[in-house]
């Protein structure tokens, strides 16, 4: 038999302490599991990610019933409680003597025989008080209120209040922890929108329309996208809109060559190459072998003509790329914060001490590429956080640093998105205010 709570605590050890991406680790997860009923694999993920997108709080009740804090623990047992109070505060189709039993058999199968009788003690008593528990107060401890309510760490909670305000930070807080339906982009050069559409209601997968985009969906109620007809097909990539926006604002013109310095998995080199019609050419390039593989993988899914997959490190000159691209796209590396929503885990493994030298990382990979946009052609910086310093802080460095000037996008993208902003040149999209992830872009034209 196999024991659907042990792949979830598994999964939890492999990305809370041994620090694995959780999009990766599930997706090996699910991949290996595939033959498992839709239902306990809907199981799998929704215990999993519900305990990292919740765990800061679920810390906060686990030690208002014990003595020992969560942090002095052992690994193993942590996490069980963990993935458990998940179990007992939200979701009802579990008995609470069910859950309490399974975390107790959980210890002892990993070993932990002498805490049996800890973990029991723990889970019965949260089981039996979970209503009586004491948040703490919006009015009198704002700070705290938010990181417990929404599972946000203060340091990056302070940022942002900083930047937008408490009340909004509520509402992207509240927005990151919604149930989203799953953004692709369709290929409407290999088949209609209707045919997609079709194709894919003939399957029961969910379909809706978005904003801001006309070749976009948001689809749901499908098990496992390899298994997805339309995907295999090659008639839609999975993107969400913040990226698409990119491309748009991108605007290649037929015949232009475009390099994306940071590529993988390469959605925004095949949009480019999809709007470039199979004209002129995108050097898709990233570090390693694996990322370029991925990309690699797309474009022969889809059978994209005018794209190549490449390994280069962007950090690295490369003398032979000078004054070729007529757009460079340099959507750098970040600390992610933006997508907190698809990646629960990136707000604990991110410290105010790893955002400054990725901060570092991104101007070094600017100052680096910058060469190799043609006189008169186009740099676009993106990233998919939410915070001054990897953003606009980066926009006046570069700015003042490097003969480009910021171009208004307004152009671009639609009514709805145009602001102050986006006529002088930049977009920050946020969750909860805009319908997609936290992105940030910006277009800039080379003057000499």
């Amino acid at each position: 038999m196999i024991n659907l709570r042990e792949i979830i605590l598994g999964a939890l050890m492999d990305i809370v302490e041994e620090e694995q991406y959780s999009h990766i680790v599930m997706k090996d997860v699910l991949e290996k599991y595939q033959y498992l009923e839709k239902r306990d694999r809907a199981f799998i993920t929704r215990v999993t990610e519900g305990t990292l997108e919740n765990m800061i709080q679920l810390d906060y009740i686990i030690e208002r019933f014990s003595k020992v804090k969560v942090r002095q623990m052992k690994p193993v047992i942590r996490n069980i409680l963990r993935m458990s109070v998940y179990q007992l505060k939200y979701m009802d189709s579990v008995p609470d003597s069910a859950i309490c039993n399974e975390g107790v058999r959980l210890a002892q199968k990993r070993g932990f025989y002498q805490l049996k009788g800890f973990v029991n003690g723990v889970l019965r008593s949260v089981a039996r008080n979970l209503d009586k528990v004491e948040y703490p107060s919006r009015e009198k401890q704002p700070i705290l209120y938010l990181s417990v309510t929404y599972s946000m760490p203060e340091w990056i909670l302070k940022n942002w209040i900083e930047l937008y305000g408490f009340d909004a930070v509520e509402e992207i807080c509240a927005d990151m922890h919604k149930e989203k339906l799953t953004s692709v982009r369709c290929n409407l050069g290999k088949a209609s929108m209707d045919e997609i559409v079709e194709s894919l209601k003939a399957q029961d997968i969910c379909v809706e329309r978005v904003p801001y985009l006309d070749y976009a969906l948001n689809i749901g109620n499908y098990n496992y996208m390899k298994a997805v007809d339309a995907f295999k097909k090659g008639w839609f990539q999975v993107q969400d809109v913040s990226s698409m926006l990119v491309s748009e604002i991108a605007a290649p013109k037929w015949g232009d060559f475009c390099i994306d310095v940071c590529a993988a998995p390469g959605g925004k080199s095949l949009h480019l190459a999809d709007m470039l019609q199979g004209s002129g050419h995108v050097e898709a390039r990233d570090v390693t072998d694996y990322k370029v593989s991925l990309m690699q993988d797309n474009i022969e899914r889809i059978g994209v003509i005018n794209m190549s997959a490449v390994r280069m490190d962007a950090t690295v000159f490369d003398p032979e790329s000078v004054e070729k691209a007529d757009i460079l796209l340099a959507d750098v590396p970040c600390s992610g914060l933006g997508v907190i929503g698809k990646k629960a885990d990136i707000r604990y493994k991110m410290t105010p001490a790893k955002q400054a030298e990725i901060v570092k990382l991104q101007r070094k990979i600017l100052d680096t590429v910058w060469p190799y946009v043609k006189k008169g052609g186009t740099l676009i910086y993106s990233t998919c956080t939410i915070g001054a310093e990897e953003n606009q802080y980066n926009v006046k460095w570069f700015l003042e640093n490097y003969p480009f000037r910021l171009e208004s996008i307004d152009p671009y993208i639609c009514d709805e998105l145009k602001s102050k902003t986006t006529q002088a040149g930049y977009l920050q999209l946020l969750p909860g205010v805009h319908k997609t992830d936290g992105f940030f872009m910006a277009r800039f034209k080379r003057i000499q």
